[in-house]
């Protein structure tokens, strides 16, 4: 995805202090923002020019300590033509000197009043999840009392029709048919639609329904976090299920695991329930109660007085 200095004006709500639509339309091409405190000392050695540089009050009390001339010089120094954008934090005041800097590079200076450390965190936040490596993935991504469920399974077997139920019964949707997932750290999976698809949902007979038209801002999300994976299949006879929900099945989206739960769909079944129940009860494990642990743990001790009863 690419973003530009213009994009991340307007998510972080960024004043432009200098800048055309030319300089606003430069690309930003990496999430990693730079504190330039070393860079003002004179030491370039390691310097990333490419980066976000991010001005705090740390290396804004530094530059205002030098002399107008040399203030001038390491600016010069810092300011590249591939440097997307200055940003100074706290509404800081911009030295005539910096601006005189950009001008001559071609650099825009954006300004905020926000703490530097909350700031580079809105932003490397943002920027992580624009630039993150998308994988497309084949199903229905909705958010269940607050939590990313992936709906996967045959073409056929009613992913759709399921995720329309579920969005009957309060929960949002995220993505139909295809799920753009991306891995936000090691451990987070986040999913997102593909933009012609956003809040559009294909149901075999009726065709493509709006979902925010029909049912409101309420049944629709932007993107989520990827939890849990429901897989629906065909009931066959014989065919083994998880009947006490101790399996440890898991899918690998992204480099970034998550659990998987196999689900057998036959006629007259409550699919959309069956999830509903599912999402719950991963979210109850989550939180420390296992109720297939209960169970075998009420089997031991029915077992152990049995037994002593016996004796």
């Amino acid at each position: 995805m690419k973003v530009t200095v213009q994009m991340l004006v307007e998510r972080i709500k960024l004043e432009v202090i200098y800048g055309d639509e030319e300089l606003l339309q430069k690309e930003i091409t990496t999430s990693d923002i730079s504190r330039p405190g070393l860079e003002m000392t004179g030491y370039f050695d390691y310097y990333s020019p490419e980066r976000i540089q991010l001005v705090g009050m740390k290396e804004w009390s530094y530059l205002t300590q030098m002399t107008s001339h040399n203030r001038y010089s390491v600016l010069r120094a810092m300011f590249k033509k591939e440097t997307p954008a200055i940003i100074v934090a706290r509404d800081l005041a911009i030295p005539y000197e910096m601006l005189n800097a950009a001008k001559k590079e071609g650099i825009a200076i954006l300004q905020s009043h926000i703490p530097t450390s909350r700031l580079s965190g809105e932003m490397s936040w943002y920027l992580d999840s624009c630039l993150a490596e998308r994988t497309t993935v084949h199903g229905v991504l909705m958010d269940i009392y607050g939590m990313g469920v992936l709906i996967q399974g045959d073409s056929g077997i009613g992913k759709s029709e399921t995720a329309l139920e579920l969005v009957k019964r309060g929960h949002r949707m995220v993505a139909d048919d295809r799920v753009d997932v991306f891995a936000k750290d090691e451990e987070t999976l986040w999913g997102e639609p593909a933009e012609i698809l956003r809040h559009l949902l294909e149901i075999r007979g009726v065709g493509i329904i709006d979902i925010m038209s029909l049912y409101g801002a309420s049944a629709v999300k932007d993107s989520s976090q990827v939890q849990l994976s429901i897989y629906l299949e065909n009931y066959e006879k014989g065919k083994i299920f998880d009947r006490l929900g101790n399996g440890n099945e898991e899918i690998e989206l992204a480099e970034v695991k998550i659990p998987r739960i196999r689900i057998p769909v036959t006629t007259g079944r409550n699919v959309s329930v069956v999830i509903e129940a599912a999402a719950m009860n991963y979210r109850a494990k989550q939180m420390g109660y296992d109720a297939t642990q209960t169970f075998q743990d009420r089997l031991t001790d029915l077992i152990n007085r049995n037994e002593e009863e016996n004796d």
